[in-house]
């Protein structure tokens, strides 16, 4: 054994079960974030060893890097934090903590979220369409779409995977384009990787046809506009898109369906969107760049209003060719209450 290198120790035999010998649990089911947790602590592992001379005085959080380096440093941190390390027996959270030679030192090495985020997760997804090839859907807002930091379970691909077994063989699951987070509205999904291959390219030759609703704050310049302006990563904030020289070629066309003229002077417009590219935040930031941010898009300088609390931004209409049979294709999908309740509040034009 090498100067620095770990002894293996005996595994411990795990924590000792608060609920041993008073019963059965009264409860049949656990919540969502219990039962992710529990299939994380089935997976894991006990890492034990007896710290070397050579890391006598090292921080604990060092120490469990030479123990277990395929994890980083910020992974088991966060293991020490959740109380998942042992010193001498004794449960340790401070990463700070010096360790001493000689001492027992164990670590129950739970995967990442990033390690488990491609899993299956039953949930009930609305389903417009379906057939052997292909899946359309009216996604709710709030439901996030691929999993990311932040949301590495609980997305509409971990859905995909318990939806139907093949989409475990497909990239992505077969989503083939994204809606945000806070955005609601129809969206279609390839089940096959025919299918997938068909409407990747049908996007791209932009044959598939997206209509959106949007309510926005401010003053149009015309009853119809359109933007065409580069979209890139914004040069001051990495979270946020903007209209950028350097940008990706994007063209939105706007339509004023409704307005209304507040008593103090605020205006809000009632826009069908549609979409002739399909960059990040697209709809966004064409309109934030006219000067009508949609309400409550705090990522853009949009205020709550109308009783909405996110984007008011709705994927209303798709049109597209199936994928494999070439038969046309049209969904409407009627916007969520909380939309619906908004655009109420705008007389037509």
């Amino acid at each position: 054994m090498k100067a620095g290198e770990y002894r293996d120790a005996p595994s411990p035999a795990g924590p000792p079960d608060p609920a041993a010998g008073e019963g059965e649990a009264t409860g049949d089911v656990l919540d969502a974030a219990e039962a992710v947790e529990a299939e994380a602590e089935a997976e894991a592992e006990w890492r034990c060893g007896v710290v070397p001379t050579a890391e006598h005085g090292t921080r604990l959080d060092k120490a469990l890097v030479t123990l277990a380096p395929e994890f980083s440093r910020s992974h088991l941190q966060r293991l020490l934090e959740a109380g998942h390390v042992r010193l001498d027996g004794a449960v340790a959270t401070a990463s700070s903590q010096r360790v001493k030679s000689g001492q027992r030192l164990e670590v129950e090495l739970i995967p990442t979220d990033e390690s488990r985020a491609f899993r299956p997760q039953p949930m009930a997804l609305v389903v417009l369409h379906e057939d052997e090839h292909l899946l359309v859907i009216d996604k709710p807002a709030g439901l996030v779409v691929h999993p990311a930091p932040g949301h590495w379970q609980g997305t509409l691909l971990n859905g995909l995977l318990a939806h139907h077994a093949g989409a475990a063989q497909l990239p992505r699951a077969g989503i083939v384009h994204r809606l945000d987070k806070d955005t609601s509205g129809v969206m279609m999904v390839g089940k096959t990787l025919p299918a997938v291959t068909a409407l990747v390219r049908a996007i791209a030759a932009r044959e598939v046809h997206r209509r959106y609703r949007a309510i926005a704050a401010g003053r149009p310049p015309a009853p119809a506009f359109s933007v065409e302006a580069p979209i890139g990563r914004d040069p001051v904030s990495r979270l946020r898109m903007a209209v950028v020289p350097s940008g990706k070629p994007a063209r939105t066309d706007f339509e004023v369906l409704a307005r209304r003229e507040g008593p103090a002077g605020e205006a809000f417009v009632g826009l069908r969107c549609t979409l002739h590219s399909g960059r990040t935040h697209q709809i966004r930031v064409h309109a934030t760049s006219r000067g009508l941010p949609l309400v409550a898009d705090a990522l853009y300088g949009g205020r709550p209003a109308l009783g909405l609390q996110r984007q008011a931004l709705h994927a209303a209409e798709l049109e597209l060719a199936h994928p494999v049979s070439g038969s046309p294709l049209a969904f409407r999908c009627e916007p969520p209450a909380d939309f619906a309740a908004a655009w109420a509040l705008l007389p037509l034009q």
